[in-house]
């Protein structure tokens, strides 16, 4: 998967998602188009594809394997991780511990839930998007998917990586590891959402 795939953050950002009601004071890091397309009502499957993916188990790159496990080495060594702190410091700047208590009651009432593999919990699910957050000594970090309708009724995924940083170690440790997200982990994530899109019972749509 080459890096045609990846969005300028304008391209992610112009659209009129909800999550930039409630998250106006991150940075939009990244943005990819995912290899999803599909019918308006199918964006759920894609939410469930990322939900049940396990970000340092990637069986068909061991590139991507080396450097979660490099990654959770270093969280561990440096204390970036530690059950005390992952999701139960406040937000950057804030009093809230989740970006969950800006939101209104019903669209709350749609997250909480911790993803199946990771350290992820989702904010908000509707119909054509999503966002789950995680955060750490280091950072506050959202990640977004998006339903985007294309033509003839299809739509396409796409996500976009909102951070807010602690401190000057946050925005040093991002630049560091820009290349290895850029050329490895997201191509590899990529790889996984499309071979399990493909394989899903229901026959994807193809353009």
């Amino acid at each position: 998967m080459s890096t045609e795939r990846r969005l300028s953050p304008s391209e992610h950002s112009n659209r009129s998602w909800r999550i930039h009601e409630y998250a106006a004071d991150f940075t939009l890091i990244d943005a990819w188009v995912l290899p999803a397309t599909g019918r308006r009502d199918e964006f759920a499957d894609l939410y469930q594809i990322v939900v049940s993916l396990e970000p340092g188990a990637d069986p068909g790159s061991a590139s991507s394997r080396k450097l979660f496990a490099i990654r959770a080495w270093l969280g561990s060594r440096m204390g970036w991780d530690n059950p005390d702190v992952v999701n139960k410091l406040p937000l950057p700047g804030c009093n809230q511990s989740s970006l969950r208590e800006r939101l209104p009651p019903e669209l709350a009432a749609t997250g909480g839930r911790m993803t199946e593999r990771s350290n992820f919990r989702t904010v908000f699910e509707i119909e054509n998007e999503a966002a789950f957050e995680v955060s750490n000594s280091l950072l506050h970090a959202i990640f977004h998917l998006g339903w985007v309708p294309q033509t003839d009724g299809v739509y396409r995924g796409q996500m976009g990586v909102y951070v807010k940083h602690r401190g000057r170690a946050g925005p040093a440790y991002m630049a560091a590891i820009a290349p290895f997200r850029h050329h490895i982990v997201y191509p590899a994530l990529l790889r996984r959402i499309e071979s399990a899109w493909n394989t899903r019972t229901t026959a994807p749509i193809r353009t």
